[in-house]
């Protein structure tokens, strides 16, 4: 097993002095280079609590989070923008796509933002929509496209800056049964290269095909930690 990319200590995150539970409560997880975790739960087990922990979105009440040897719970809102440029690729439920730019034009967000040269970036951005296979849509805007197409494109944007870690919450939750069976061919295909992935999903067939390990969440506690051996697609 490879070195962890994440490591998670005695993490405890309240929202408000008045709750009458954590969303998460004394959490410990380690995540290793090119793992593909599915994280699991109930509405309010604090998955996406979790997640944010991660992106450095949120601050833990108390504990440690690490991600490939960054204190991401002691840094200041600067390099925590910086942070999530250079080592972090999200994908959201609903998309997060600008539609006031083309495809191309969202995909190349965060290299604009590292300061990429816009030649390079152009090359990078074209790379990737044909290996996502909808090159076809870079001059497109967003609203014209399926919700497949347009994951796809949040997914191209997120592997933009090539970051050794890829978030998604609930990837497949905004598509319909053929649209999200293309997400998980796309991110089961990601696993298989060796993407760190840490996923948050309902869909159990997404982490079916797509995860090497399957943990559950529930009242903020972690209550299960599986092996699991991703189903293969054929494209």
């Amino acid at each position: 097993m490879s070195a962890p990319i994440i490591e998670i200590r005695d993490v405890s995150k309240t929202y408000a002095a008045s709750e009458a539970r954590p969303a998460l409560a004394d959490l410990s997880l380690e995540v290793a280079a090119g793992e593909a975790l599915a994280v699991l739960g109930p509405s309010g087990s604090g998955k996406s609590t979790l997640l944010n922990l991660i992106a450095g979105l949120d601050r833990p009440s108390r504990g440690t989070v690490r991600v490939a040897g960054t204190a991401v719970h002691a840094l200041g809102e600067a390099a925590l923008a910086g942070y999530r440029r250079e080592r972090i690729g999200m994908v959201f439920q609903f998309f997060n796509l600008l539609d006031d730019l083309t495809v191309e034009d969202n995909v190349l967000i965060p290299a604009q933002l590292a300061g990429v040269p816009k030649a390079e970036a152009r090359e990078r951005a074209n790379g990737l929509l044909t290996r996502l296979g909808i090159v076809r849509h870079a001059r497109d805007y967003p609203g014209t496209l399926s919700g497949g197409q347009r994951q796809r494109v949040a997914v191209a944007r997120a592997l933009m800056n090539n970051p050794p870690l890829l978030l998604a919450d609930e990837p497949t939750g905004a598509l319909d049964s053929a649209s999200a069976a293309e997400v998980r061919e796309l991110l089961g295909a990601l696993v298989a290269e060796g993407r760190t992935l840490v996923l948050v999903t309902h869909d159990t067939g997404l982490a079916a095909q797509c995860a090497t390990r399957v943990i559950e969440l529930v009242d903020g506690r972690l209550t299960r930690d599986v092996r699991n051996s991703p189903v293969a697609v054929a494209r």
